[in-house]
């Protein structure tokens, strides 16, 4: 169990912070860019629950099972002692797999890209996709640089394809329109 009963340690107070076991490591460390990232993540998905215009559905529970797993995936990231494991596992990736199915199941196929937006909470779910692509960006950095287990790789590509299509089905679900892109035509 977590004990937060001290906010100010003025530990971080020189640019460093501790990861989990105590080792001493700077604020811009690969490790804590990463894990950091997976935290402004989170954030982003408590805010695509909240939005005004966010319709009702098992999504937004599913957000919040997504959630928690950031934080299990976070803890991981943050302990660079040797031996170290998490909770993450391939039946996770499944459930985010199922729900990608389900999402897409009543979306018409696309025939150009999307351009993000449409609706609040959409463009917000755009915004987390992209973040999370950043955040599997740098786990594949650190993955090279400290070792990460592969399946936390794995989770984040499928959840940035999970929040893709979330965020049409907002769209479908809230009766918007998804803005497509249109290529600029050179003349020749």
């Amino acid at each position: 169990m977590v004990k937060l009963d001290q906010l100010v340690t003025r530990g971080g107070d020189q640019g460093e912070t501790s990861l989990v076991g105590g080792l001493r490591v700077p604020k811009d460390d690969l490790r804590i860019e990463t894990y950091g990232t997976v935290d402004e993540l989170n954030s982003i998905l408590g805010l695509c629950v909240q939005c005004p215009d966010a319709p009702d559905g098992a999504w937004k529970d599913q957000l919040a099972q997504i959630q928690h797993r950031l934080f299990d995936l976070g803890a991981e990231l943050a302990d660079a002692r040797d031996g170290a494991s998490g909770s993450l596992c391939q039946d996770d990736v499944d459930q985010l797999e199922g729900w990608i199915e389900e999402a897409l199941g009543p979306l018409e196929p696309l025939t150009s890209f999307l351009l993000p937006g449409g609706s609040y909470v959409s463009a917000h779910l755009h915004q987390a996709r992209t973040v999370c692509r950043r955040a599997e960006r740098l786990s594949v950095g650190l993955s090279r640089q400290a070792g990460v287990r592969s399946i936390l790789l794995v989770y984040l590509n499928r959840l940035s394809d999970l929040l893709f299509a979330l965020s049409r089905w907002v769209l479908h679900a809230g009766g918007h329109e998804a803005a497509l892109w249109a290529p600029r035509r050179v003349k020749s």
